[in-house]
């Protein structure tokens, strides 16, 4: 459920999938509502009025000023599908993949840059990571509407197939060996992995890459989030390609 006045306006106008809006009972309308109503209309979105004791309980007793918003669940791909999402394409596979990113924000804005710069996709693990939530689809600025993001039971077994089908797996990392612009394999079939906001690379994950990549930055600054680390890594990869 994306619940108050300002986050279902929001969420219309990233264009998340909803499946229904409700609406308090003898509401106070204002500009928010007025606008979250004829969006509502334009996508055919069916409206239920509600009483506000009910929309408290559907929404967990959160803040939602008479607006609530149910989001259907996420339909996830299989990782093997944006290989095959590639292939139909006739086009070198790149495909990206999240180590225990948990910000959604973060999940959205690697979405974004993943679409811009021509990947076939991303990869989350299923467990201790951030899915594609409202907030991820509105990070996302519409791209999750074009790009697919697939769910991984085990990542680590997840990068490995991906490297029995001919990919190589490029890892993100502050100690990296090789500077980006350095990349030889960027035309080649690509996983590019980035680890979480924190830790980075899990050690498991960062055993499985080929190689080690790094962002070259000025002195005494410690890292990157994830979504402006691959923003980065994927405008290089992009770039070389093109070349």
């Amino acid at each position: 459920m994306v619940a108050g006045r300002n986050a279902v306006v929001e969420a219309l106008r990233a264009e998340v999938p909803a499946a229904h809006l409700y609406v308090a009972e003898r509401i106070d309308s204002d500009d928010r509502v007025r606008e979250a109503l004829k969006l509502a209309a334009d996508r055919g979105l069916p409206l239920l009025e509600a009483p506000r004791p009910e929309l408290d309980r559907i929404t967990g007793g959160a803040p939602h000023q008479g607006l609530a918003m149910q989001v259907p669940p996420y339909d996830y791909l299989h990782p093997d599908e944006l290989l095959e999402r590639a292939r139909k394409r006739d086009e070198v596979p790149l495909i990206v993949a999240l180590d225990s990113v948990t910000d959604p924000r973060n999940l959205g804005a690697v979405v974004r840059s993943a679409a811009a710069f021509g990947a076939h996709g991303v990869v989350v693990p299923a467990r201790r990571a951030a899915g594609m939530t409202a907030g991820a689809w509105k990070a996302s600025a519409g791209a999750a509407a074009r790009l697919p993001v697939a769910r991984a039971g085990n990542l680590t077994r997840a990068i490995e197939a991906y490297r029995e089908a001919g990919c190589f797996v490029a890892g993100l990392a502050a100690n990296g060996s090789i500077e980006l612009s350095d990349l030889e394999l960027a035309t080649e079939p690509l996983v590019l992995v980035i680890g979480s906001e924190g830790k980075g690379l899990s050690r498991l994950v960062g055993q499985t890459c080929d190689v080690l990549l790094r962002i070259p930055m000025a002195a005494g600054t410690e890292s990157l989030n994830a979504g402006v680390a691959a923003g980065i890594a994927l405008y290089e990869i992009s770039r070389r390609r093109a070349g």
